[in-house]
């Protein structure tokens, strides 16, 4: 009897754990601010998945980035992240600026003959032929590629192509070389190879130093241990100051000349950068549209300001498993009652999180669909048929042109359609 006692103790007490870790229902209908933004969609006879950007946020984002540089460094905009030229316009406008990083051929190509003013810089190494066609293709107007151009290169190799490119064609052409401040993903990584390409500038009148770039997003991502993130910053900021003291050297004889461009950070990481060091610039894109990738620290003080709007298709009494398996879906109720409602909305698939109504998530059973994703909760989201969901992008680059126009909200109507650059790699 006593061993029959404590078995049924061991069985009470093990029931009592497994009920303890059943999850707890959540959820809840949107909030003021999504309720709004629903409202106004539907107001706008909006009822297909829509990018919506509220212009509010993102101004009022471009205004604490102002603030949090203060005037200690410039500000580049980076276009693949901010997709659009009237959102680029609205940004270059607010931030005063004419500085834009651009990493495709399409896209340099469509700046330069639309946005005649602007200061490009690529922010990836292009093939030598993809800069051969750019200047087989421009036609001449108001930008000038000898002054407002300015090409990555991160080799001596490639260097050296861009060298027989400007003998071959008679061009001027300013040459930005990028140097490897810890993330290994290419760039210059020794003295000796940065030696090697600036003999050959020095050797060349046709190119010119025009300065650096040392990408350094991984800072961000280093785990919060002690002396990790702090000590990678530290060999950032030397090896780029070695290389830009080494370049002056060798091309100006110690003295780097004014104007050049010695870019650094990016969204992740910009405010790691004081004017202090040898860069003088930074390049933000996707901290401005604040996406779900960008919830860091360093960036706690914007707001996202892009979401995913799609309506709900069809919104069954309950979730269930396809014919043959339904006692999963049985299961998974029983078990979950976050799992027990389901919403089938329109489109699916993006790269981005539910955000409102609160408490919904895909289900990892169901499986995910482009056509008609399904989504699952408790019921406290109080959703049916039409009514809009909100997803959150994971990044903007990419995202934000694969809904057509972006629709634009401000002071909670919807007042404007933005075209979007055609994706490119």
């Amino acid at each position: 009897m006593r061993r029959r006692t404590a078995l049924m103790a061991i069985a009470g007490l093990a029931g009592a754990g497994a009920l303890a870790l059943r999850p707890r229902a959540h959820g809840a209908p949107h909030d003021a601010y999504f309720a709004h933004m629903a409202g106004a969609l539907r107001a706008a006879g909006i009822a297909t998945p829509t990018m919506v950007l509220d212009r509010d946020r993102m101004l009022a984002n471009a205004g604490q980035v102002m603030r949090n540089l203060g005037g200690r460094m410039d500000l580049r905009l980076v276009a693949k992240s901010l997709p659009c030229l009237p959102l680029l316009d609205d940004l270059i406008a607010a931030m005063r600026t004419q500085r834009l990083m651009v990493f495709n051929l399409a896209y340099l190509e469509q700046l330069a003959a639309q946005r005649p003013a602007l200061d490009l810089l690529l922010g990836k190494p292009l093939p030598v032929a993809a800069a051969a066609q750019f200047y087989d293709r421009f036609k001449n107007g108001g930008f000038d590629p000898a002054r407002q151009l300015q090409w990555l290169v991160d080799s001596p190799q490639r260097l050296a192509q861009y060298r027989d490119l400007a003998r071959q064609r008679q061009l001027q052409l300013r040459v930005n070389v990028e140097i490897d401040v810890g993330l290994h993903r290419g760039g210059v990584a020794s003295a000796a190879a940065l030696q090697q390409m600036l003999d050959i500038v020095k050797s060349e009148p046709r190119l010119q130093w025009s300065g650096m770039m040392g990408y350094d997003a991984h800072i961000s991502k280093l785990p919060d241990l002690p002396g990790v993130r702090a000590g990678s910053l530290s060999n950032a900021l030397g090896i780029y100051r070695d290389y830009a003291a080494q370049a002056a050297r060798a091309l100006h004889g110690g003295a780097a000349p004014a104007g050049l461009t010695l870019n650094a950070g990016g969204s992740p990481t910009y405010r790691l950068h004081d004017g202090k060091g040898a860069a003088n610039e930074v390049a933000i894109g996707s901290a401005l549209v604040k996406p779900g990738d960008f919830d860091t620290e360093l960036l706690g003080d914007l707001a996202p300001a892009a979401f995913i709007a799609t309506p709900v298709l069809k919104a069954p009494a309950r979730f269930d498993m396809p014919n043959g398996v339904e006692w999963i879906g049985a299961a998974a109720r029983a078990w979950d009652v976050n799992q027990s409602r389901a919403w089938f909305i329109y489109g699916g698939n993006w790269l981005a999180d539910p955000v409102s109504p609160a408490g919904m998530a895909p289900s990892g059973l169901y499986g995910t669909s482009s056509n008609q994703q399904v989504l699952l909760g408790s019921g406290a989201q109080q959703l049916h048929v039409d009514d809009v969901i909100f997803l959150r992008p994971r990044q903007s680059e990419s995202v934000l042109q694969q809904f057509g126009d972006i629709v634009v909200m401000e002071s909670g109507r919807i007042t404007q359609r933005w075209p979007v650059l055609t994706p490119m790699p």
